[in-house]
């Protein structure tokens, strides 16, 4: 690999890091402005140090500032264990950016950074993070884990999902969930990120989703899509041609004369899947890529504070 190229990864790898930082900063400093106030004790990196226990971890620095005595948080005092799981199909890489746009408009950046602010967000509070990521077949799986190490390796392949286009790749989510839910051995939150586009049957993919909930793990489906298009229809009245990123097939219809029935039919889509996820328990999100991060982020907050 060349130079120029390594460094325009590492680059690239950094300004995911440095957005994801960013937004989560951000939320955190807004929080005594909102109901929200309550998490920012969340954030603490450290704990005090209580008489008896080993001094191994104490953080002498903190100590040489503050003239109090501090332990650091390791791995092993994890209060959660969070797994991401990001659908990488080709209809997750709608829409198609012009060289203006910024990543995070299509699903799949919307996806990784919101993947990225987690695992800033769980960075900070001391929690382990896992990912998996699957389209037609299983692409990347990395247990929970806390380190430092960890965490770089998953961001980088975060990262990795942005410089792989996926043509003609279709969704197997069925078999996928089940293979992760066989990894998952210890109680953990479960975050899904995915466009829902699959030509599944429907009870196979909510026993698919019911799964990921044995042993008492928590699961959150972020129903990530581009409501611009997606769920408002917003063409023109010219003749298009909509063709399946996944399949190829293709139709060519005039968007005003569909517009009506389509948003109806997604409408009443989006219902189900809510009803679906309530009766299963799952905690079920739509999520705009236009939108910002902090309904992602309350979410996160507030599932964990009930997780218990």
């Amino acid at each position: 690999m060349k130079i120029e190229s390594q460094l325009e990864k590492i680059s690239s790898f950094q300004h995911l890091e440095l957005l994801a930082n960013q937004v989560v900063e951000g939320f955190i400093s807004g929080m005594h402005k909102s109901p929200f106030h309550g998490f920012s004790a969340e954030f603490a990196e450290h704990k005090v140090y209580n008489v008896g226990e080993s001094t191994r971890h104490i953080d002498w620095k903190l100590f040489a500032k503050t003239e109090r005595l501090y332990t650091k948080r390791f791995e092993e005092e994890t209060n959660l264990r969070c797994h991401l799981i990001i659908d990488n199909s080709s209809s997750m890489h709608y829409p198609k950016l012009k060289d203006s746009q910024p990543f995070y408009e299509s699903k799949i950046g919307f996806s990784v950074l919101a993947s990225a602010v987690l695992m800033n967000l769980l960075k900070k509070q001391r929690d382990a993070v896992g990912l998996s990521v699957f389209s037609d077949t299983y692409e990347y799986y990395a247990p929970e884990k806390g380190s430092d190490r960890h965490h770089r390796m998953v961001l980088y392949a975060l990262e990795s999902l942005l410089e792989r286009p996926a043509p003609g790749k279709s969704t197997d989510t069925i078999t996928f969930l089940h293979q992760i839910a066989e990894k998952m051995h210890r109680r953990s939150m479960i975050v899904l990120f995915t466009d829902m586009f699959q030509n599944e049957n429907e009870a196979a993919l909510f026993d698919a989703l019911q799964h990921l909930k044995h042993n008492k793990h928590k699961v959150v489906l972020f129903h990530v899509v581009d409501a611009k298009t997606e769920l408002n229809f917003d063409f023109d009245n010219g003749p298009r041609k909509f063709i399946d990123v996944e399949t190829g097939e293709s139709v060519s219809v005039f968007a005003d004369n569909v517009k009506q029935e389509y948003e109806k039919e997604v409408e009443n889509y989006f219902k189900k899947l809510q009803l679906s996820c309530a009766q299963n328990r799952i905690k079920y999100v739509p999520v705009n890529v236009g939108e910002n991060f902090e309904k992602i982020l309350i979410t996160y907050l507030i599932e964990k504070q009930n997780f218990g």
